[in-house]
């Protein structure tokens, strides 16, 4: 069994920081419920109740207690209301490589806050963890998904044909990926929270 991971906080940004998912986060768990996509490709429990959305919180907190990843809450610095999350699964990094997923809310979108905590996370992964190669996968019609790994300095290297199951179909995948030898314009150190 792996050990136990810490999640720590770090500011992605001027405006935002990743921080553990805290049982206060259910309104953002209502909040990407009611989403036409996120329910689908995530564990956000569809239809929404308080239970099933405590439920989603503790698995959060599972993640970092079995040692299979590290779960942020994306944050506003100025009111600290929460607008999405990443998290980074490290199962693979006995391999040398970990995957990135992320989605936000409508009130994260199209500011720039899913590139900002893929540049933090990306960071911190390939130089503080040492992990030689970070990853996405992406629906090939998510153009502001493509964009974000993009300005993040990921490498779109292939479409993964029939890769994964969301909402009941077998889905393509395009996968991006950065290694610990990539360097990109956007890299510096995470500051701790």
């Amino acid at each position: 069994m792996a050990l136990p991971l810490t999640v720590p906080s770090m500011t992605a940004g001027a405006d935002f920081v990743l921080r553990p998912w805290e049982m206060s986060d259910l309104p953002l768990v209502r909040e990407a419920a009611a989403d036409d996509y996120i329910p689908l490709i995530t564990t956000i429990p569809s239809p929404y109740s308080d239970e099933a959305a405590e439920a989603f919180v503790r698995r959060q907190w599972d993640r970092a207690a079995t040692g299979t990843g590290y779960p942020f809450a994306i944050a506003r610095t100025r009111d600290r209301r929460p607008v999405g999350s990443i998290g980074l699964r490290v199962t693979d990094s006995p391999e040398g490589r970990a995957t990135i997923g992320y989605w936000m809310t409508a009130p994260g979108r199209g500011q720039g806050v899913a590139g900002a905590a893929l540049r933090t996370v990306t960071t911190w992964a390939l130089h503080e963890l040492r992990i030689p190669r970070v990853q996405v996968l992406i629906e090939p019609w998510n153009t502001a998904s493509v964009r974000t790994a993009e300005s993040a300095g990921y490498r779109r290297e292939g479409l993964l044909r029939g890769w994964r199951e969301i909402g009941g179909r077998r889905r393509d995948m395009l996968i991006y990926a950065r290694l610990n030898g990539d360097r990109h314009s956007g890299d510096r150190a995470p500051t701790r929270g």
